[in-house]
């Protein structure tokens, strides 16, 4: 197996989890263009497969052209963020169509049948697939068993009970994540963080608990991904055996009173470049907050990424938003 372990500056560019399916250039619509066919029945479902493989290597090829350190596989193969986790796992029943936060984008509404329980691998494969075809380090993402309740239908059962099911079930996977080579394993919590437009159900005293049982013997580095919103009043946050916290800085403005009160070494996330708005930013700005982080954390690593996934831009945007990261990152001194 590739070495997927390398060791990373104190700066690092990254993405935090998807990446557009399809664009406007040669080729970028083969994926949709191959679900249509086989709805079609001109193909078989086989050509999904070879289709999704191929877009994979393409996001991972525009990653480090951009000048990623540490990337994802784009999450191509993901319907969206809850359907590939929910679907897989014994317990849930996908139903319609719900909108993912105040976004333009929808995600398939589980809904509790039974109890939550891990049938195997979900995403290892996926993972060994990026790390063979990439040549940086690759993060595996995971949607959290907090946002996952938050988001499903509980049929009538409490939300710890369910939210534990999956913080057990998902501890299965992190560990065979981690077997499989994952140079990070992050779990994103966007439900957790106090978003103007949505609020959801937010219990800290469960998160708190589900966060210690995900993981539990979890080997390797982990993360937490905090998105959507500002983080300031979720309590305990680094008490949680995390090795780096990511942040947006964009939709969350009050996180920027982390940084006078980051607890030195502790990694942080630093969600700077607005992956919902194809406005691209000011690098002199994003290079100064890099500056504050690096500052915050001590010896700790910043990881500088897009505030969210990406998915909510045009792919051509998508690609100059990393570029951005890239030439900053690399064009930062963060000393010895």
């Amino acid at each position: 197996m590739r070495d997927n372990t390398s060791a990373t500056s104190r700066v690092v560019a990254t993405a935090v989890s998807h990446y557009p399916k399809v664009g406007d250039g040669p080729g970028q619509q083969r994926l949709r263009q191959t679900i249509a066919k086989v709805d079609r029945g001109e193909v078989g479902p086989e050509a999904i497969a070879e289709a999704a493989a191929a877009m994979t290597e393409a996001a991972i090829e525009e990653q480090e052209q951009a000048g990623l350190d540490l990337i994802t596989d784009g999450q191509i193969r993901w319907q969206d963020p809850i359907t590939r986790i929910a679907g897989a796992l014994d317990g849930f029943e996908i139903t319609g169509l719900v909108r993912w936060f105040e976004s333009n984008t929808y995600f398939r509404l589980p809904r509790v049948t039974g109890e939550i329980a891990w049938r195997g691998p979900i995403l290892a494969e996926d993972l060994l697939f990026a790390i063979e075809h990439a040549r940086r380090p690759v993060k595996a993402v995971v949607t959290g068993p907090c946002t996952i309740a938050a988001l499903s239908d509980l049929g009538g059962r409490e939300m710890r009970e369910v939210t534990l099911e999956l913080a057990r079930a998902l501890n299965q996977e992190l560990r065979a994540l981690a077997a499989a080579g994952a140079a990070w394993v992050q779990v994103d919590e966007p439900a957790l963080v106090r978003n103007a437009s949505v609020e959801y159900p937010r219990d800290f005293d469960v998160f708190q608990e589900a966060m210690r049982v995900l993981l539990e013997d979890v080997p390797g580095r982990r993360s937490l991904y905090l998105y959507h919103g500002d983080a300031v009043d979720v309590p305990g946050l680094f008490d949680l055996p995390f090795d780096l916290i990511g942040l947006d800085f964009v939709q969350g403005d009050a996180n920027l009173e982390f940084l006078q009160r980051w607890p030195r070494g502790c990694g942080l996330g630093l969600g700077v470049v607005d992956a919902r708005n194809v406005r691209m930013e000011d690098e002199a700005t994003v290079e100064r907050l890099i500056g504050q982080a690096v500052e915050a954390v001590g010896d700790g690593e910043v990881h500088v990424s897009p505030s969210c996934g990406l998915e909510f831009l045009p792919r051509d945007v998508a690609r100059r938003k990393l570029e951005l990261i890239g030439r900053v990152v690399h064009g930062v001194e963060v000393g010895a």
